[in-house]
């Protein structure tokens, strides 16, 4: 019996970069954080030690720093993630793969043209992989809290001798939302295409009646799509965030289910791909460590 080496890939992740846009005023600022990880013609670091393949970490890290200096790129990830990840390919043998993953956390201004507070409503992402003749950029949001007091039910499920979940046709339905989209192109304007995304899944949920949050979730899909020909494939993960009436009547008060005991484990996992009917396969556009 024999042994072998297989798939490897290696990066600097998690490199934390900021950019303040000075030269114009009010000023502007980008956060990010940006993970790198490539792979190709690594065999030699492994089987012998010989680094003489390698790129360092600590120069992949240097080069994220260095493009962030590049205005043209890094305004929107996906346009930086693109500049990245075709540079370790394109400049670097034997790299043949890239892979840039990164987490943008916005800011918001304060009444003050050079004073900002966190938006920690959500955080904006990009994944951008490249083969050397590919480049397949996806485009998401993560961490995206959102929920509904009413105009939700939830019945008509199976039931067998294990069930005491009671149906219901008015519930809080709630979720913290991980949304990734698949672009089949690179000539795209970026924050205009995100904002819209992000502006039909919004505006979808809020005014769509569910019947479940699989519904829900396949209605907001299609939503993005429809709006967005450019745009292939839309994946959702979407962990319940229940919230469950309390038992107020052994205390002779009355819960006209109003009072609720939000529960964060253990919760309902749902995950749901919408895709155009007409789009093609995604090749490497999806990390295959998700768990869709």
């Amino acid at each position: 019996m024999g042994v072998k080496l297989g798939y490897n890939q290696y990066g600097k992740a998690e490199n934390r970069v900021v950019r303040v846009f000075r030269d114009s005023d009010p000023h502007e600022i980008v956060d990010y954080n940006v993970s790198v990880a490539l792979s190709g013609g690594q065999e030699a670091p492994h089987l012998t030690g010989d680094n003489a393949a390698t790129l360092p970490t600590d120069t992949q890290k240097n080069t994220v720093y260095a493009f962030a200096a590049e205005d043209d790129v890094v305004a929107q990830p996906e346009s930086f993630g693109i500049r990245l990840a075709r540079h370790f390919v394109d400049n670097t043998e034997p790299i043949t793969f890239s892979r840039v993953g990164l987490e943008m956390y916005p800011w918001a201004r304060l009444d003050n043209p050079h004073a900002f507070v966190r938006d920690g409503r959500y955080v904006r992402t990009a994944t951008v992989t490249y083969d050397g003749t590919t480049t397949w950029v996806v485009s998401g949001i993560n961490e995206l809290v959102i929920l509904k007091s009413t105009d939700s039910e939830f019945w008509g499920y199976i039931e067998d001798r294990y069930t005491t979940l009671q149906p219901t046709h008015d519930r809080i339905m709630a979720t913290s939302l991980k949304a990734q989209w698949w672009h089949d192109g690179t000539d795209v304007d970026w924050g205009k295409s995100y904002d819209t995304a992000m502006q039909a899944m919004l505006d979808t949920f809020a005014g769509h009646h569910s019947l479940a949050l699989q519904h829900t979730l396949y209605e907001m899909g299609a939503a993005v799509i429809n709006g967005q020909p450019g745009i292939a494939e839309i994946r959702f993960s979407a962990p319940n965030k229940h919230h469950f009436i309390y038992d107020l009547a052994r205390f002779d008060i009355e819960n006209n289910n109003e009072v609720f005991h939000a529960d964060d484990r253990p919760y309902g996992l749902i995950e749901a791909t919408v895709r155009r009917d007409d789009a093609g396969d995604p090749g490497l556009a999806f990390d295959p460590g998700q768990s869709w």
